[in-house]
């Protein structure tokens, strides 16, 4: 199929013909691939019994998971730019069928999280063809509610993955999280393959493949750096920590001064004009907050109510779940909200609703009754809801069409090494607090409960400046003109 040119916007809020339909089935795929971000955390205490590994170690097939995505996502500027739409979904959703096989026959840890890593290659291209179909296709006064949908495949997608995995874990063993995904895969990629248009107008420009370099050396070594802290205190630790931190420090300090100079001949493999505009910037700043908070609630909530309140995978799972359809049927809503009122008057409560919810999981203890863990982890969701599309919606909408793949790209790329970062920050200080609670005399299960309100409690610090900085946020100034170019 060859490419189409891309349907200029108008400010008419009919969708273009025929963007429906691809739409539909990208948030569809989007929304299969990236329920895998979180469908292991439940699953992790199974694992550390099954394969003899430690919980520090079994962490890394979520953080893995997102350090991949952190790798691959800076390319998919280049990719959507390079390549037919058609063509890029194909390989997504290929990639992530074939890393779903690896994973579903694992019998050993490095297979299993050999086949995650392929998993992620695929999911990393997903969400940014989305977005970016999304910002050239759909007119700026649908975005907001379109935004909206796509919020709930960011964000409800990975907070219903702990639900989804203990439900199955509750009949089945850890494999079928993937055999039951893999028919869905590849029904997904079968029917893209099929129906998905070219919608976007390719263009010719060069992979600088030590730009790719630099950009794997510093978000890999700052992940597997944080990762290994919380490995040394179970004496697992392959290199030196500060090593991985250092190299992956200067590495991406040298991979944005190599953007710097070469965007100047519109040939940096992420652009970073994008972030001159200011609400785009603080957008990004607020939604690396909000993942960080989320993901490492996703992995620790699990550990907590399994390790100390001693509750089988199902009923994790099933406690886990209003959380996420609350979001799931806020975010379209949010949406709505933003097209007819702006964000500003969504992000203030959505991040005060999100700091208090934290705060509130900086008292979990051992008696903490299930009806208040639940109400507080609806009450997160809640406040994410509020804040994920607005953010998105203003922050993306803030940039000239020409810059929509690369802001795509920069802002999943920080997503995921957010989620990344969470999750083995938030693991890192339940581990190191829990050995602080042993060495003092507390039993392992006061120990466990003393090191989740530590991680919780250093969460709650850092939502204090996304609060803050919600004060600041505001709707997008710029009109895009009628039919631009891409």
């Amino acid at each position: 199929m060859t490419a189409t040119s891309a349907p200029p916007q108008t400010t008419d809020e009919k969708l273009p013909p025929g963007t429906r339909l691809v739409i539909g089935l990208l948030v569809v795929s989007a929304f299969v691939v990236i329920l895998n971000e979180t469908i292991m955390s439940v699953a992790l205490p199974r694992l550390t019994e099954d394969l003899g590994i430690t919980l520090a170690t079994a962490q890394w097939l979520t953080t893995g998971f997102l350090l991949t995505m952190a790798v691959v996502i800076p390319t998919t500027g280049f990719l959507l730019q390079r390549f037919p739409m058609r063509a890029v979904f194909i390989t997504a959703m290929s990639l992530f069928s074939l890393g779903t096989l690896i994973a579903a026959t694992a019998l050993e840890f490095p297979q299993l999280l050999a086949g995650r890593i392929v998993q992620a290659s695929g999911t990393a291209i997903m969400m940014p063809l989305l977005i970016t179909t999304v910002l050239n296709v759909v007119p700026p006064a649908r975005r907001g509610q379109t935004m909206g949908t796509i919020s709930i495949v960011i964000a409800v997608a990975p907070a219903i993955g702990p639900t989804v995995s203990g439900l199955i874990l509750s009949v089945l063993e850890w494999r079928w999280m993937f055999w039951l995904v893999l028919p869905i895969a590849l029904a997904a990629l079968v029917i893209g393959a099929i129906k998905v248009q070219n919608l976007t107008t390719p263009r010719k420009s060069r992979l600088d493949v030590l730009s790719l370099l630099l950009s794997t050396l510093g978000f890999g070594g700052l992940i597997f750096g944080l990762a290994s802290i919380g490995e040394s205190s179970s004496g697992h630790t392959p290199v030196p920590i500060w090593i991985p931190l250092v190299v992956g420090a200067v590495s991406l300090a040298l991979f944005v001064w190599r953007q710097l100079m070469l965007q100047r001949t519109d040939s940096a493999l992420m652009d970073l004009r994008t972030f001159r505009s200011r609400t785009f910037s603080l957008s990004v700043v607020m939604i690396v907050i909000s993942f960080t908070a989320l993901f490492g609630s996703l992995v620790l909530l699990p550990v907590y109510l399994q390790q100390v309140l001693a509750l089988d995978t199902l009923t994790v799972g099933l406690m886990l779940l209003p959380g996420g359809i609350v979001m799931g049927i806020l975010s379209p809503i949010v949406g709505r909200l933003f097209d007819r009122v702006g964000p500003r008057p969504l992000v203030i409560p959505g991040t005060i609703i999100v700091s208090a919810a934290l705060w509130s999981l900086t008292t979990l203890g051992e008696t903490t009754p299930i009806a208040l863990i639940i109400g507080i982890h609806c009450l997160l969701n809640i406040g994410l809801g509020f804040t994920f599309t607005p953010l998105m919606t203003s922050g993306l909408g803030s940039l000239p069409r020409t810059l929509y793949s690369h802001g795509s790209a920069t802002l999943s790329t920080l997503q995921q090494l957010a989620g990344a970062a969470g999750t083995a920050v938030f693991v890192t200080l339940m581990t190191t607090g829990a050995a602080a609670g042993v060495a003092d005399g507390l039993s392992q299960v006061s120990a466990t409960a003393a090191g989740v309100q530590t991680a919780f409690f250093v969460g709650a610090i850092i939502s204090l400046f996304s609060v803050a900085a919600s004060f600041f946020v505001r709707r997008p100034v710029n009109a895009v003109p009628a039919g631009a170019v891409h």
